[in-house]
Formats: structure tokens, C-alpha cells, sequence
């Protein structure tokens, strides 16, 4: 295992190319396979991407909210004393690894955008107190991206009254889906496996230490009150932003309270604003930090737009169709839902959404698996998991966390790649037993 994994990561560092670049490469080659595929000009293709270039705008704001607002969080003097007493308890790499995995998993499970942030920040922490390879424990912490948790949207909607697809699928509880036994002993399976698979690699001689230059924001020099001018006095004044922060916390309460516990991207949003406004000293602190941050989130403004219009050929091509219908050619009842997993994977490298996915790839799937007798809610379940699982190859989903970090796609790529096939195998394998099991 050692062996293959570091031949994975010299070949990655060695091959793979910058996450902006492949955004480029990929484009290319999905209108290549529009045009060889399914017969479009290539003026229809660059119509097709042209229309998907903005679809993803608003998703793209709330991604760069999540990074800038958890990265501004973490740097406030309140985390920072936190987090530094919670890697009091890790002394050596392999400590450090455990921790990491298991917290940046139970978020991810509860939330990947709020486990996308917390596992960046935790990586971040244990590289500055820990002797380890830094690129090996970011990797660690995204290994858990591929949990299907509570905010799952595909299984959540079809459980919903009144989702697109109910006059055919009917409503499926999420008690058959999400919290079934056999899909809890998968997660649970999957959180074993990442944390043997990352206590079995050995650190390289010479290791990447993170390179911290976030001191520079806590160790701002304090000015005497008589040198300030009215407007400097305000700026680091802490009542401003504190009265600020208390107002969005406010309205996160009166939501719970009239509407119930429901976590997103915008919930997340706000509680991180939030707290990030109440712990930061004063504006200046809060405008540094969130300074930094939107470097660190300059991949996702560029890289998303590009993906949308990648989408937007997909879809408007029919290269989706064409893959699924190629999946349901050679199913069998016993194969479907296994083969259902492969192809949502295959589609989710190249349409970075999997509500928008679902809408596309979802009706042919189900009808398939209706017309073939398969089990809904196991090709549910088999489609959202493939939803997840190619993430771990595709830097799309790992810019925020990279953001954060301050590494690149080619620095965790290679030992991704290797847990991509170990996952798979386990997911795969779940489904195979379960279809055996009639």
C-alpha cells in the first residue's frame, strides 16, 4: 500500500496539472465528445456552454461566503486559543491524523460545507503544532468529504411531498434511505477505512511544514487612544461589528425558534458571520482577515463559472443521456443499483451539482430501475453515493478547503486517488451484497 501510494503521489506531482488548467482541459474535451458523441456542431456546443456559464453564479457567491466567513472565524483570537488547546491532545502525526479524520468527518456528515471549513482550519492548526507532512493531513482532512450525512439533498427531496418526481416514485422516508442500517454500517465502514488507510502511510524524509503567515493578524500593533483620530478610534472600537455580529445571531435564533433547525450554505453563512463578527477585536481585524481569505478563494471565483459552462454542455448535448442509457443497456436487477453508483460518479467529475444532476440523470435512472425491478431506495442511495464519491479526484470540490491550506490540487491528489479506489471498492461491494441479499 505504502508502495502504490507514493508512486500515486510522484505521479500526480509529477502529471497532474494546476486545478485551473484542468477546469480549461476538461471543457475541451467534453465538447470533443459532444461533437464525436452525440453530433453536435461545435457552435452548438459553445452555445450549450455559454448558456451553463452562469448558472452556477449564486452557488459560487455562497461557496467563496463559506470560505472567507469560516476562514475569518478561525482567525479570530477566541478559535485560535480554542483550537490550540483541542491540538494539546494530539503530540504525534499519527494522533494528529486520527483527530483530524474523525472531526472533519462527523462534519462532513452533518454538513460538507461546515465540514469543508472545519477540517481546513483543523489541518491548518495540527500543521503548526505537530511535526507532519502537511499535504498528508490536508488530504486526510478531505477524505471524509464523501459521507452522505443529514444534508444530502437527492434523498431529502425524494422524501419530500410534492418533489418533481412523486407521481412515479411516490415519497421515499429517509428511514429507507439515509438512516437504513445498512447505509449507517457504510459510513461507519468508510470512517474505519480512511483513518487505517492514512495511519498506514509513512511521512517522506524531507516534509512540507505549513507555512503559517497568519500571525501577522493577531499580532496587530495596539495604538495609543490620543494618536488616533475620531474615524481610527471607531475602526477599533469593538462595539460596531459586535453589535453587528449579535444582530445576525439574532435572526439565526428567531428562525430556529419559528421554523425549526434546518442547516444550508446560507444558515452556515450567517452563523459563521456571526460568531466571526462577536470574537474579532475591532473592524481592522475583521477586514485583515477577510483580506487574506479572499485570496485563498480566488480558485473558486474563477474555477466555477468554468464548471457551469462544462455542465451546461453535458446537459445540453445529451452526453448525460448517453451515459446513463449506456449503464441501463447492460444492467441487470442484481447490477443496477452498483452500476448506478459507477455512472453518477462519471457524470458527478464533469456537473459539479448534485441537485442539478439528480434533475437530469435522476427520472432516466429511476424509471430504469422501476422498468427493471431494481430497489428505488437502494439506486437512490447507490446515485447519491456516486454523487460524493469521484469529489475526492475532482478539485473542484476541494477548492475551498486547498483555499484554506494554502496548497495545490497536485500536493493531496495522490493519496486521494488511492482512497478513491478504496472507497469505491467498499461502496460498490455494499451494493453488490445488498443485491444478493435480494
Amino acid at each position: 500500500m505504502e508502495a502504490i501510494t507514493n508512486f500515486s503521489v510522484k505521479m500526480v506531482q509529477r502529471y497532474l496539472p494546476s486545478a485551473f488548467l484542468l477546469a480549461v482541459l476538461l471543457t475541451f474535451i467534453v465538447l470533443l465528445m459532444g461533437v464525436g458523441i452525440t453530433g453536435q456542431s461545435p457552435m452548438d456546443m459553445a452555445s450549450y456552454w455559454g448558456d451553463g456559464f452562469s448558472k452556477l453564479f449564486t452557488f459560487g457567491m455562497q461557496m467563496v461566503l463559506v470560505l472567507l466567513t469560516g476562514y475569518v472565524l478561525a482567525l479570530s483570537p477566541a478559535v485560535q486559543a480554542m483550537l490550540s488547546g483541542f491540538t494539546k491532545h494530539a503530540s504525534t502525526p499519527k494522533q494528529a491524523l486520527v483527530l483530524t479524520i474523525v472531526v472533519s468527518f462527523v462534519c462532513y456528515y452533518l454538513n460538507w460545507g461546515f465540514g469543508m471549513v472545519a477540517g481546513a482550519i483543523l489541518a491548518r492548526e495540527m500543521g503548526k503544532r505537530v511535526a507532519i507532512h502537511f499535504p498528508l493531513i490536508v488530504a486526510a482532512a478531505y477524505g471524509g468529504e464523501l459521507v452522505r450525512g443529514p444534508s444530502s439533498s437527492i434523498p431529502l427531496v425524494i422524501a419530500t411531498p410534492g418533489h418533481f418526481m412523486e407521481d412515479t416514485l411516490g415519497i421515499i422516508p429517509v428511514s429507507q434511505t439515509l438512516y437504513s442500517s445498512w447505509n449507517i454500517i457504510l459510513t461507519l465502514l468508510l470512517l474505519v477505512l480512511l483513518v487505517g488507510f492514512f495511519l498506514l502511510q509513512k511521512q517522506p524524509k524531507d516534509i512540507i511544514r505549513l507555512q503559517d503567515t497568519d500571525e501577522d493578524i493577531q499580532q496587530e500593533a495596539p495604538l495609543s487612544k490620543k494618536d488616533m483620530a475620531p474615524s481610527d478610534r471607531l475602526e477599533h472600537s469593538r462595539w460596531p461589528i459586535l453589535l453587528l455580529g449579535c444582530l445576525a445571531a439574532a435572526y439565526l435564533v428567531g428562525q430556529i425558534v419559528h421554523k425549526g433547525f434546518n442547516v444550508n450554505l446560507n444558515t452556515i453563512i450567517l452563523f459563521f458571520l456571526a460568531l466571526g463578527l462577536i470574537l474579532h477585536k475591532n473592524s481592522v481585524s475583521y477586514t485583515k482577515a477577510a483580506s487574506k481569505a479572499v485570496t485563498a478563494g480566488s480558485g473558486i471565483i474563477v474555477q466555477f463559472p468554468l464548471y457551469a459552462g462544462i455542465a451546461g454542455m453535458m446537459t445540453g448535448s445529451g452526453l448525460v443521456t448517453e451515459f446513463s442509457q449506456a449503464i441501463i443497456h447492460i444492467a441487470t436487477p442484481e447490477t443496477f443499483p452498483l452500476l448506478t453508483f459507477l455512472c453518477a460518479g462519471i457524470v458527478n467529475f464533469f456537473i459539479p451539482s448534485g441537485g442539478g444532476q439528480w434533475a437530469i440523470q435522476g427520472p432516466i435512472m429511476m424509471n430504469a430501475a422501476h422498468a427493471l425491478g431494481a430497489d428505488p431506495a437502494q439506486t437512490i442511495m447507490a446515485f447519491t453515493w456516486g454523487d460524493g464519491w469521484t469529489n475526492q479526484i475532482q478539485p473542484f470540490w476541494a477548492l475551498p478547503l486547498l483555499g484554506v491550506a494554502g496548497l495545490s490540487a497536485r500536493d493531496i491528489m495522490g493519496y486521494l486517488i488511492i482512497w478513491l479506489g478504496i472507497s469505491g471498492v467498499a461502496i460498490g461491494g455494499t451494493f453488490v451484497v445488498l443485491s444478493m441479499m435480494g
